[in-house]
């Protein structure tokens, strides 16, 4: 479900309750209205609402972790790409083909990783990074600098070839389902609690809608951050676009 879908339903559920608690309100007893029993109701959501406060914090942080640690992780990426290019450009035209197998596969990362975008990627499709470690094996050094090259060259491809499996394996949501069900349903108490003993007018109404939209908002920003490479705030494909158009070069 996409993170609008799921906001609406926020919304709806929040908002609900808010209206659910100004229709009860019209039926209780009296005395289910009193003073006394306001302060019970009070204290009662008081404790909820610190409650939904903390969850919604590790929600938001957890979220923000993971998109941190994506775009961090991408940032390396690109290094690591752009730095295999020259250290096999340094080596001396026999990685020719090793060096295509990069390109090809940075390509291909691209394409899997962000398939929505309409820039095209540039360079053939080409197998993982187990085939490009393979090449550079294969290299026949024939002096000290190249061999101190094909080291170099072979153990930043292994990181690169973690990275990419790592990067794969994260793109699973981080936010738990029951807490983002058990916090909408302490919201949806808290508003109802709001409408159960507020008057019955346009500006209530239009307050409480206010700070349900506000609510679902924020889910919405958590949900999103939660994709870091699809939606609103997905993370750019743009520095590991530039870095594919000069490899080989």
């Amino acid at each position: 479900m996409s993170p609008l879908s799921m906001s609406l339903i926020v919304f709806a559920c929040v908002f609900g309750g808010a209206l659910a608690g100004m229709a009860l309100r019209g039926v209780l007893p009296e005395h289910h209205r009193s003073t006394e029993s306001r302060d019970v109701v009070k204290l009662g959501m008081g404790l909820i609402a610190t409650m939904s406060a903390l969850l919604l914090g590790m929600l938001v942080a957890s979220a923000k972790d993971s998109y941190e640690l994506q775009k961090s992780e991408l940032t390396q990426l690109t290094a690591k790409v752009a730095f295999l290019d020259r250290v096999l450009a340094l080596y001396g035209p026999e990685t020719k083909e090793a060096r295509q197998l990069l390109r090809g596969g940075t390509s291909h990362f691209i394409d899997r990783i962000w398939p929505q975008d309409n820039a095209p990627s540039l360079g053939p499709k080409a197998p993982g990074s187990d085939m490009l470690y393979t090449k550079i094996q294969e290299l026949s050094p024939k002096n000290d600098t190249q061999r101190s090259l094909q080291t170099q060259a072979a153990s930043t491809a292994v990181e690169i070839g973690q990275m990419l499996y790592l990067m794969f394996e994260q793109r699973g949501s981080s936010i738990s389902t029951v807490l983002l069900a058990v916090v909408v349903f302490w919201l949806s108490c808290i508003f109802a609690s709001f409408g159960l003993f507020a008057p019955s007018n346009a500006t209530v109404t239009a307050t409480l809608f206010v700070s349900a939209l506000s609510v679902s908002c924020a889910i919405f920003l958590v949900l999103e951050m939660d994709r870091p490479f699809e939606g609103m705030l997905q993370i750019s494909s743009a520095p590991l676009r530039d870095a594919l158009a000069h490899l080989g070069q």
